[in-house]
């Protein structure tokens, strides 16, 4: 499948639809079968001990999924995460950064799976791993196209 959204549309039309969010995302590179999304960490994202806080990565890795099903399947504000299996791995570094790394393991009509890795920005290991399903509106429903 090719993107029907590049790099900045997506961007756009994410802050459009999720203003609240704009400032700590933003998108690195999408391409046909792969997203990079990057988490601005600031002090609010991190927990006690100084590492970024489990519910940031689960933000992390949601937009990273959201967002490259927007960019091959267009606007479709409401699809939604139906589900989510997190593993955390390592500590992030609290510091840095945060880098998800995504790819879709399925994109049909009413379901889509993405796995996403994510990594402390300059890190070669991850430290965290999320497998996201989301369901996608009926193919020419209002839902499908609004926004």
């Amino acid at each position: 499948m090719s993107l029907v959204l590049n790099r900045e549309q997506l961007s756009e039309y994410l802050a459009h639809v999720f203003p609240q969010v704009e400032r700590d995302f933003a998108i690195e590179e999408v391409d046909d079968s792969s997203i990079t999304v990057r988490l601005k960490v600031e002090d609010r994202h991190l927990r006690p001990g100084g590492t970024v806080s489990g519910p940031s990565m689960f933000s992390l890795a949601d937009v990273s999924v959201y967002a490259l099903i927007l960019a091959l399947k267009g606007r479709q504000s409401l699809a939604v995460t139906t589900g989510c299996s997190m593993d955390f791995m390592r500590k992030p570094d609290g510091r840095a950064d945060m880098i998800a790394r995504c790819t879709l393991l399925k994109l049909g009509k009413t379901l889509a799976v993405g796995d996403v890795l994510m990594f402390s920005e300059g890190a070669d290991k991850p430290v965290a791993r999320a497998t996201m399903t989301y369901s996608l509106p009926p193919a020419g429903s209002a839902a499908a196209a609004f926004g």
